[in-house]
């Protein structure tokens, strides 16, 4: 392990030995789950080789932008952080799912986290250009990390009440409610579930927790009195973001839900797993069946000449034996139709 000079000390330089040795603390994850048989140990182990591989082609990926300092790259970056988030969020995190899920999300999201990013980092932040790639970027890429939690708390709980206690907004549409006015209750707990652990993150931050940017920033060299005003910002900026993208998010999960004429449209409701998800399901399927099929012919093959007994006994099989051409050998019919192949010898 290697390391240089930094000005509150001596900075560590990792490498990939240290990424195994952290990673040995999921093993002990895993381990746990196999002696619990909590059935998750595969899971937590693959999350872990997800992260160690999405954040080493992030840190590639962020190099060429930092060096280049585009604009246009910076654009680019801040728009692929938003559609992966939504991906997240509509294939992974979302039991159920309705009618163009996917761009509602992205214009949720879109709608919250670029308009506070851009706002924040030129005007709470002092950051010119706005377009900074060391500065912009990291913001961004936080607020969007914040927002899938709120978006996914919000959407699935309009979905979840839509779905197990529809009667109740039936009832609102029966006596004259639009439907603006039927899913305003179910909106407004939605965002308050969404604000929940943000307001339980801003209580203790600081007091029980230090934050991850704040701990980045002072490993990276910061005075510790700027990197606790940076962590200040940061989190009211995530504040506003959640906020934002869960009112959005709800409120077009309700439009979708709940048609023109104030009708509740179960139909656009979808509880199965995602369409990529079953085709990847349906393709191991036959793969697994293709692969079955040929194992079982090259075993029939080898075994060529020798009886195939179905399991009948021999009381159950008719002696009827129907020889071939040159008496070599033929084969027997079952009591049930069946064939079984029979050698001459």
């Amino acid at each position: 392990m290697d390391t240089g000079n930094s000005p509150i000390g001596d900075q560590t330089h990792l490498n990939w030995l240290n990424v195994a040795l952290g990673l040995t603390f999921v093993m002990f994850n895993s381990f746990l789950s196999y002696n619990f048989r909590l059935g998750i140990g595969s899971a937590l182990f693959t999350a872990a080789l997800r992260c160690i591989f999405q954040l080493a082609i992030m840190g590639l990926l962020l190099k060429q932008i930092f060096e280049t300092n585009n604009p246009w790259a910076v654009g680019g970056i801040a728009c692929l952080l938003n559609v992966l988030g939504t991906s997240e969020t509509v294939l992974n995190k979302s039991k159920r799912r309705f009618e163009h899920m996917f761009p509602s999300i992205l214009i949720s999201m879109m709608s919250a986290t670029v308009p506070v990013s851009l706002i924040g980092a030129r005007f709470a932040m002092g950051i010119t250009p706005v377009w900074t790639p060391a500065q912009y970027v990291p913001i961004i890429g936080m607020l969007c990390g914040g927002t899938v939690s709120g978006i996914n708390v919000a959407v699935s709980y309009v979905l979840k009440e839509l779905h197990e206690n529809k009667d109740k907004v039936e009832v609102y549409l029966a006596f004259g409610a639009s439907r603006f006015e039927s899913s305003k209750p179910m909106v407004r707990e939605a965002l308050r579930l969404a604000l929940t652990p943000n307001i339980n993150q801003l209580s203790v931050i600081g007091l029980i927790s230090i934050p991850g940017m704040m701990t980045g920033a002072i490993l990276g060299g910061t005075s510790v009195d700027q990197a606790a005003k940076l962590q200040m910002v940061i989190m009211f900026m995530i504040s506003s973001c959640t906020a934002l993208a869960s009112i959005v998010s709800a409120s077009l999960a309700m439009r979708v839900m709940i048609d023109g004429d104030h009708r509740i449209r179960s139909d656009r409701m979808d509880s199965r797993p995602h369409a990529i998800w079953r085709g990847r399901n349906w393709l191991w399927e036959r793969l697994v069946g293709s692969f079955r099929n040929l194992v079982g012919l090259l075993r029939g093959g080898r075994g060529k000449g020798k009886e195939v007994n179905s399991g009948l006994n021999g009381e159950d099989q008719v002696g009827l034996l129907e020889m071939n051409g040159n008496g070599s050998g033929g084969r027997t019919v079952n009591g049930r139709g069946g064939y079984f192949l029979v050698s001459s010898g």
